[in-house]
């Protein structure tokens, strides 16, 4: 039966209520092993219900890359602690001071900035100083870790209050017992020779879940940083559902707007298409295709996976979402709707896509 499109389309459904339980399972799960949890807002662009349902779910910080996103949380009186989890640029140090209650920083340039911007408000501003243990994407390598956590240390307006880690980001790096070792040992260093007890030990992201379920997770870790599990119910490393989670907080709904009989490869030469991309063609003769209103301006195509059976996404041009219908349940018209799940990167286009309309429900 088809969705009504009342609330407009395409739009994108957020089930707080799912949100709230995963949320809620992630932090039990952590809090088994003494850690605790940063709900991770910015594939939502800093939403507030979602931040909202994440701490209902007993999340303690909520933390996020952008500062316009902190900005907006705070406009909506969310009064929980804050990450920054990107580093300031040098001009956004007074910001990062006055939004976030602690940065994820890995050089010395933006502890002075952040220093200079704290001491300007009278305050201070605490610090993870990020280490790299392999993914290649921010943080100070190991070996140069004590030095810079050294020099952090002297640095007045801040106050040293963490390391941390990432992986499974840029370079693909899983999280192990051993990677994240590197932080343990460096933490007792830090204590042993510059005298400073750091309160948070960050081991990463969503990736280390699988880690925490098998109890694998190095004793001292007390922190981890988690987004797309707590909204996406899966393991990220190899997109498995995670046992007990929604895989449904966000559901896309698009309106089809042209549903017809055609062949199933192009006809004429082949060419680049507006993407810059040569496709290749599978011919199954002629099939049953609906195109939807949504395209790559507001999704991932590839991200997509229809909630119905017999329905295959084809791909997208910049405003059109085309779909091979032959074999859907339901015989699909000009004006029905059709849902989807979504991947992560599917997701962020989708609330970043000011054409999207989302819908708390």
């Amino acid at each position: 039966m088809a969705v009504s499109t009342s609330r407009g389309a395409p739009r994108l459904e957020i089930s707080l209520d799912k949100i709230e339980e995963n949320a809620r399972a992630v932090v039990e799960m952590c809090g088994r092993r003494g850690i605790e949890v940063a709900g991770v807002t910015k594939v939502t662009c800093g939403h507030p219900e979602v931040a909202r349902a994440m701490l209902r779910g007993g999340v303690r910080w909520i933390a996020d890359s952008r500062l316009a996103n902190l900005g907006r949380l705070r406009d909506a009186d969310i009064s929980c602690e804050t990450i920054l989890l990107r580093a300031p640029m040098l001009d956004e140090a007074a910001d990062a001071v006055r939004l976030a209650d602690m940065s994820l920083i890995s050089s010395m340039e933006t502890a002075r900035a952040l220093g200079e911007a704290a001491r300007a408000r009278g305050a201070e501003h605490r610090v993870i100083l990020m280490v790299d243990v392999g993914d290649l994407r921010e943080g100070v390598l190991p070996d140069a870790a004590l030095d810079t956590a050294a020099r952090i240390a002297r640095v007045e307006g801040v106050r040293l209050y963490g390391i941390g880690t990432n992986v499974a980001c840029y370079g693909g790096v899983v999280p192990t017992y051993e990677n994240m070792s590197v932080l343990l040992r460096l933490r007792d260093r830090i204590r042993n020779d510059l005298g400073v007890d750091l309160e948070v030990i960050s081991g990463g992201n969503s990736s280390a879940l699988p880690l925490v379920a098998a109890g694998q997770v190095p004793q001292g870790i007390n922190q981890l940083r988690i987004g797309e599990s707590m909204l996406l119910g899966r393991d990220v490393t190899y997109r498995r559902p995670l046992p007990g989670m929604h895989l449904d907080a966000f559901v896309l709904a698009a309106e089809a707007i042209e549903v017809a009989r055609k062949p199933s490869v192009p006809q004429g030469e082949i060419g680049q298409d507006a993407f810059g991309k040569v496709r290749t063609f599978r011919d199954r003769g002629i099939r049953r295709r609906a195109i939807l209103a949504c395209g790559r301006q507001d999704i991932d195509p590839e991200g997509l996976r229809p909630l119905e059976s017999g329905i295959e996404v084809l791909g997208a041009s910049s405003d059109h979402l085309i779909l091979d219908v032959e074999d859907s349940d339901r015989e699909i018209r000009v004006g029905d709707e059709v849902r989807f799940t979504m991947s992560y990167g599917c997701l962020l286009a989708a609330m970043t896509s000011p054409y999207v309309h989302k819908v708390v429900v």
